[in-house]
C-alpha cells in the first residue's frame, strides 16, 4: 500500500484467501452451469407459467419495497438534516440503528407483534381494519421497516457532507425552502440515489427469510423461496437451478447499472463549523419535518416495542430450561464465532496483501469482498448442494458449509468496515514501520492491533451478528443435530407455537445486540484518571 511491501507469507495468504472465496463461489456457479446443460430447456423455460410469476413478483415486490423505502428516506432524511437540535435526536438516530442489527426473522416476530391478527393494532381497532399482514402487505411493511432507516442514515450522512459555507450562502441570499433543495440538496441526494436505490432494491429482490414467513402462498413466491422449495421439499433440482440462474442474471445486471449510474462527489474544503439553515426556523418547514419525523419513528419504534413486550410475557423461564434451547444458542454462537473468524481472516489476509491501493489485486479483493451480493447465500447453498448430493449424506456437511458461507455473506460488510481503517493506518504509520523493520507477530501486536482494535472489533461483532440471525443457510442445511436460534424459532412459528416464538426473537435479539455492544465497550475502554 505505502511504504513497505507486503512480505512473501502475507502475499501467500492474501492469494489463498482470494483463491479460496473464487473456489466456493465459482465451484458453485460451475455445478449450476453443469446441472443446467442436463436440465435446462430455453423455450420450455421461457413458456412455464410458474416461472414467469415468480420472476413478475419478486421484482414487483422489490420494486414497491424500494419505492416506499427510499421515497420516505428522503423527506425524513432531509428533516433530520434541516432540525438538529430537537430533543431525543440522537436517540432517534440509534434507533434506526436497531433494524440493522436484528436478525430478518427477529424483526418479522416484531411486526408481527403490531400488524399481525393478534397484534396490537387490531387488539385497539376491534378488528375494525379487518388487516392480513401475510402476502405482499406484509412483505412491503416488512421491508420498509428494514431499509427505511438504512436509506435515512445513508441519505443523511451524504447531506451532512454539504459545506456549511454554502447553508451561509444560502441564508444571505435569502433562499427559500424549495430553491435550497434544488440548488443545494438535490445534487447531493442525486449523486448517490442510484447506489442506495440499488442497494435496497437488491436487499428486497434477495430476501428470504421475510417472504418465506409472511408470504402467506405460492402466490406470494420469490426466486430465492421458490430455490429452497425446489431444493428441500420438492428435491428439482433442474427447477433450482433455473430460478438460481435467473436470480444471478438480475443480480449481475442490476449491480453493472448500478455502478453505471452512481457518482461520487468530490470532496471540497470547508471549515466544518455547525450554520443554521436558513429555511428550518419556519413554521411550515418545523411541521412538515415534525410529522415525518414522528411517522418513521414510531413505525420503527413501534414493533420493537411490541418485540419486547411479547417476549417478555413469554414463559422465558420454561423456555430457558429447555435443553434443545441452549442446544440451538451453543450451536448459534459456535457457527457465529467460527463464521466471524473466518470472514475476518480472509479479509485480513487479502488486506495485508495489497501492495497497491489502487492496483489490480486491490480491485480483486474489493470484488472477491462482493461476491455474496452477486452470488446470494441461496445460490451458493444450490450450487454446493449439487456438488455433495452424490457423495451422500449432504446435511452431515452442513457446520462448514453454514460457516463458510456465512463468512462469505459477512465479507462485504467486512471490508467496508475493516479497509478504509487499515489504508488509513498504512499511510500513516507505513515508513516508520518500514525504516524500524517491523514485521509479523510484532508488527501485529504493537501497531495493527492497538491501532484497528476498535475496527477489528466491529467487523468482528457484525459478521458474528449477521451469522448469528441467519435462516437462509440453516433453513438448507439444517436437521436435527444442527439446529440454531433462528430456525429453532423458525419450527416455532410454523407450528404455532408463537409465545415460545416471541420468547425465542426476544433471545435472539439480545444476544445479537449484546455481542454488538461487548465491541463497542471493550474498543472503548475508560481512561483512567492519574
Amino acid at each position: 500500500m505505502t511504504g513497505q511491501l507486503p512480505e512473501t507469507r502475507a502475499r501467500i495468504a492474501g492469494f489463498s484467501a482470494l483463491f479460496f472465496i473464487a473456489f466456493v463461489t465459482l465451484a458453485a456457479f460451475a455445478a449450476l452451469a453443469s446441472k443446467a446443460v442436463d436440465d435446462f430447456d430455453f423455450f420450455a423455460t421461457l413458456n412455464d407459467s410458474y416461472l414467469g410469476s415468480i420472476v413478475r413478483f419478486t421484482l414487483w415486490q422489490a420494486t414497491l419495497s424500494t419505492v416506499l423505502a427510499v421515497g420516505l428516506a428522503i423527506p425524513t432524511a432531509r428533516a433530520l438534516s434541516r432540525q438538529t437540535t430537537f430533543w431525543g435526536r440522537g436517540a432517534l438516530l440509534k434507533l434506526f440503528a436497531l433494524p440493522l442489527a436484528l436478525p430478518a426473522l427477529v424483526g418479522v416476530l416484531a411486526i408481527l407483534g403490531l400488524w399481525g391478527r393478534s397484534g396490537w393494532i387490531n387488539q385497539l381497532t376491534g378488528d375494525i381494519l379487518n388487516f392480513s399482514i401475510f402476502g405482499l402487505p406484509g412483505i412491503l411493511i416488512a421491508h420498509v421497516f428494514f431499509n427505511l432507516p438504512l436509506a435515512t442514515r445513508l441519505l443523511l450522512t451524504s447531506l451532512e457532507r454539504v459545506p456549511a459555507e454554502n447553508w451561509r450562502l444560502a441564508s444571505q441570499m435569502a433562499l427559500p425552502s424549495a430553491t435550497i433543495f434544488k440548488a443545494i440538496e438535490w445534487p447531493v441526494i442525486k449523486s448517490v440515489l442510484p447506489g442506495i436505490v440499488a442497494l435496497v432494491f437488491m436487499l428486497c429482490l434477495t430476501s428470504f427469510t421475510i417472504v418465506l414467513t409472511l408470504g402467506g402462498g405460492p402466490a406470494s413466491t420469490t426466486l430465492e423461496v421458490a430455490i429452497y422449495q425446489s431444493l428441500r421439499f420438492d428435491f428439482d433440482p433442474g427447477r433450482a437451478v433455473t430460478l438460481a440462474l435467473v436470480q444471478l442474471a438480475i443480480t449481475v445486471a442490476l449491480l453493472l447499472i448500478s455502478f453505471r449510474f452512481t457518482k461520487t462527489l468530490p470532496d471540497i474544503a470547508s471549515l466544518k463549523s455547525q450554520v443554521p439553515r436558513p429555511d428550518a426556523d419556519t413554521v411550515s418547514a418545523r411541521l412538515w419535518d415534525g410529522v415525518f419525523i414522528f411517522l418513521t419513528g414510531c413505525f420503527v419504534a413501534l414493533p420493537l416495542a411490541a418485540l419486547v413486550v411479547d417476549g417478555l410475557l413469554a414463559d422465558l423461564p420454561k423456555l430457558l430450561s429447555t435443553p434443545a434451547v441452549w442446544w440451538a444458542i451453543g450451536t448459534s454462537f459456535t457457527l457465529a464465532l467460527s463464521a466471524a473468524a473466518l470472514s475476518l481472516g480472509l479479509c485480513w489476509a487479502m488486506l495485508k496483501a495489497i501492495d497497491q491501493q489502487h492496483g489490480i489485486f486491490a480491485r480483486l479483493v474489493g470484488f472477491a469482498s462482493s461476491a455474496i451480493l452477486v452470488m446470494p447465500t441461496i445460490v451458493l447453498g444450490s450450487g454446493w448442494f449439487i456438488i455433495l448430493h452424490p457423495l451422500g449424506g449432504v446435511f452431515s456437511f452442513a457446520p462448514v458449509l453454514v460457516i463458510v458461507i456465512n463468512a462469505l455473506m459477512a465479507l462485504p460488510f467486512v471490508y467496508r468496515i475493516l479497509a478504509p481503517a487499515l489504508f488509513q493506518s498504512v499511510q500513516t504509520h507505513g515508513r516508520l514501520v518500514a525504516l524500524l523493520d517491523i514485521k509479523g507477530w510484532t508488527r501485529w501486536r504493537l501497531i495493527d492491533f492497538s491501532v484497528l482494535k476498535k475496527p477489528l472489533l466491529l467487523a468482528f461483532a457484525f459478521a458474528m451478528a449477521l451469522s448469528l440471525g441467519d435462516l437462509g443457510v440453516i433453513a438448507l442445511f439444517g436437521s436435527e443435530q444442527i439446529t440454531t436460534l433462528p430456525l429453532l424459532l423458525f419450527k416455532s412459528l410454523g407450528s404455532y407455537r408463537t409465545t415460545d416464538a416471541d420468547g425465542l426473537a426476544l433471545i435472539l435479539a439480545l444476544s445479537c445486540l449484546v455481542v454488538l455492544y461487548a465491541a463497542e465497550k471493550f474498543s472503548n475502554p475508560k481512561t483512567r484518571k492519574c
